[in-house]
């Protein structure tokens, strides 16, 4: 019997009807630290630390920071979800296809950017003991 060859499966772009949206990129964006939204050039902006991260340029896409290697391996691999214009081709900055990226892909880069961009007072805090703690707590309102 002969043996199967193993083939490394491509990820699959997201599903028509799981097409990501603004509010998606608006919650997972949200949901890191200090992270606050202010418009940039007329759209959503995410900033940390007073440094934008990520912004809406769409719909259907928005633009991420990244590193220039990082971004050119990631247009290299997934054409079909990432791309550049000419206006971003000299800033460190990707965009993003929300209607073929998949969720976990798009949380991870946010991630990526917002770490990139947090200064280093607000990583500190992140490490200081029990900041996972005081994260997961509920803010209570005020009476």
């Amino acid at each position: 019997m002969a043996a199967r060859k193993k083939t490394v499966a491509k990820p699959k772009p997201a599903k028509r009807g799981s097409r990501l949206t603004v509010d998606d990129v608006r919650e997972l964006a949200l949901a890191l630290p200090a992270t606050e939204e202010r418009p940039s050039y007329g759209t959503p902006g995410f900033r940390v630390s007073d440094t934008l991260f990520a912004r809406v340029l769409d719909e259907d896409s928005i633009v991420i920071k990244v590193d220039f290697d990082h971004r050119e391996a990631l247009l290299r691999t997934q054409p079909d979800i990432f791309r550049v214009t000419p206006h971003y081709q000299d800033w460190p900055m990707v965009i993003v296809q929300l209607t073929t990226v998949g969720r976990p892909l798009l949380q991870s880069l946010l991630k990526e950017a917002w770490r990139r961009c947090a200064s280093p007072k607000v990583l500190k805090a992140l490490e200081a003991p029990g900041a996972a703690a005081k994260k997961a707590a509920p803010r209570k309102k005020r009476v």
